[in-house]
């Protein structure tokens, strides 16, 4: 399917029947999606659920009628997967976000992070590990937005829409989060280089 195709052209012609646009639209975004929901949920069975839910509200919701495009599909999509995240976390009462050192797709472990000698990937896993204990110590909000910047790779405006607040706010969370993290660093004598 061509590139070009704008995910509101996909919707239409998925709503008038043609169900390998929506195909298209599931391939175009979910990878962002499974990575934001990864780094919340630590079981890899349940972010699949989540990621399935996600997609199968996206499908009510657009045959019944109640998306009308506005340009940020994904952040829709995104908003949907963070209300299905938050209905867990209310399910099981526990915010354990993303410290979690045996998940095996956690996002700190990728392959490139890993390169090098026995002694670099050492010190590697131990920055990785400092950097979600750091993370984790953050308030929510701040937490939240480091973690869709930096690990979902989204701009401050899809994060504004996800979160329902304005830029201004999500880029103020941003730098306390890292006024926080650097006060964290230097009370507790971290260096996060190798």
């Amino acid at each position: 399917m061509n590139k070009m195709v704008s995910d509101y052209e996909l919707i239409t012609r998925f709503i008038k029947g043609e169900e390998s646009c929506f195909e298209e639209i599931i391939h175009r975004h979910k990878h962002k999606v499974f990575a934001y929901i990864s780094l919340y949920i630590r079981d890899q069975a349940l972010a699949e659920d989540i990621f399935q839910d996600t997609f199968l509200k996206v499908i009510q919701s657009v045959k019944s009628g109640k998306y009308s495009d506005n340009g940020k599909f994904l952040s829709w999509v995104m908003r949907i997967a963070h209300n299905l995240i938050i209905d867990n976390f209310r399910r099981v009462k526990q915010m354990n976000t993303i410290s979690n050192d045996s998940y095996d797709n956690d996002i700190f472990n990728s392959a490139k992070l890993s390169e090098g000698n026995i002694e670099s990937t050492l010190i590697k896993k131990q920055i990785q590990k400092d950097i979600r204990v750091l993370i984790s110590s953050l308030p929510d909000d701040q937490r939240e937005v480091v973690i869709l910047r930096h690990y979902a790779d989204m701009s401050f405006r899809e994060i504004a829409d996800i979160t329902g607040v304005s830029i201004n706010t999500a880029l103020g969370r941003m730098r306390y989060a890292l006024i926080n993290m650097r006060k964290m660093m230097e009370e507790r004598k971290m260096s996060l280089t190798l």
